[in-house]
């Protein structure tokens, strides 16, 4: 064998396998590189939702955990998880911690004029809170259908108006539930407030109402609407006694009372008041059991 010839074959199997090493290399390369294209991405941590304590001004906080990026500030990982996540809060606001807030209530329908009460707080966009008697709402469910859909607040007045505080307690457990279970036919919502009749209630009342899921409402303003049917001596009552907290206690079962609504919110109005439900009036912080007279400043 020639030298210049084995030179040329020596030269090109280095060639060759050179040529080869660097395929193989690339090969590899993209390989690597569609493996981590292709790679199932990491499963989204569920989303984990806690009630955060209520400050002092009465404000509610949320709080709920959402997926964010590794090495994000604040990010912490969950027992047991090992999905990184971020703590994010949300606030419901509480819109009487600085508002001058009043709740109107109306109790012992629906009946014949609840529904032009009902036109009446549409027209000025104010939302009360109904206190029903479970056989009235027997009889009359579409009326208080209209009360919920306009986002007045629907809670619970005994079925038959009862003196739910002298009841023994299987009767008084009765009221309350045939109530509760007539207005969620009714409309779809769950009562989560009891106003006794006549303010009637002691710690057995409590107790039911604690194991309902109820908190008691009574209230601060009595116009005595129920006594004296004059539509004057209302409205005059009302605004004599009404202050930045107070629960109004009316009827809608009386024309005279619903005649005195239009004059009461308009004067109350010019006074700087905001309309509220019970609930918002306390902030939504309402413990089962509890009785509940006004909101202190």
């Amino acid at each position: 064998m020639d030298g210049p010839g084995l030179v040329r074959r020596v030269v090109g199997g280095v060639l060759a396998v050179a040529v080869c090493g660097a395929l193989s290399g690339f090969s590899g390369g993209a390989e690597r590189v569609a493996s981590a294209r292709d790679r199932p991405a990491v499963p989204e941590a569920p989303a984990v939702v806690r009630r955060v304590s209520a400050p002092a001004g009465g404000t509610v906080s949320w709080g709920r955990r959402v997926l964010a990026g590794v090495g994000a500030p604040g990010v912490v990982g969950p027992a047991g998880m090992g999905h990184p996540v971020r703590e994010t809060v949300i606030k419901k606001k509480d819109p009487c911690a600085r508002a001058k807030c009043v709740a109107l209530t109306f109790d012992d329908g629906p009946m014949g004029s609840t529904g032009r009460l009902l036109g009446i707080l549409a027209g000025r966009r104010v939302r009360a809170t109904f206190f029903l008697v479970g056989q009235n709402v027997v009889k009359d469910p579409e009326t208080v259908r209209r009360e919920s859909a306009a986002g007045h607040e629907i809670a619970n007045h005994s079925y038959t108006h009862a003196d739910l505080g002298r009841l023994p307690e299987g009767k008084a457990v009765e009221e309350v539930t045939r109530t509760q279970d007539a207005i969620r036919l009714a409309s779809g919502v769950t009562p989560v407030l009891l106003r006794p009749p006549y303010g009637s209630t002691d710690k057995r009342l409590a107790s039911i109402a604690r194991r309902m899921g109820l908190a008691q409402i009574l209230w601060t303003v009595d116009p005595l609407d129920w006594s004296d049917r004059d539509t004057d001596a209302v409205e005059r009552r009302v605004m004599k006694s009404v202050r930045p907290g107070s629960v109004v206690l009316m009827h809608d079962i009386h024309a005279t009372t619903v005649a005195a609504v239009p004059r009461i919110i308009d004067r109350l109005a010019a006074r700087g008041y905001t309309f509220v439900t019970v609930t918002e009036l306390f902030g939504g912080d309402l413990e089962p059991g509890g009785k509940y007279v006004r909101r202190e400043p």
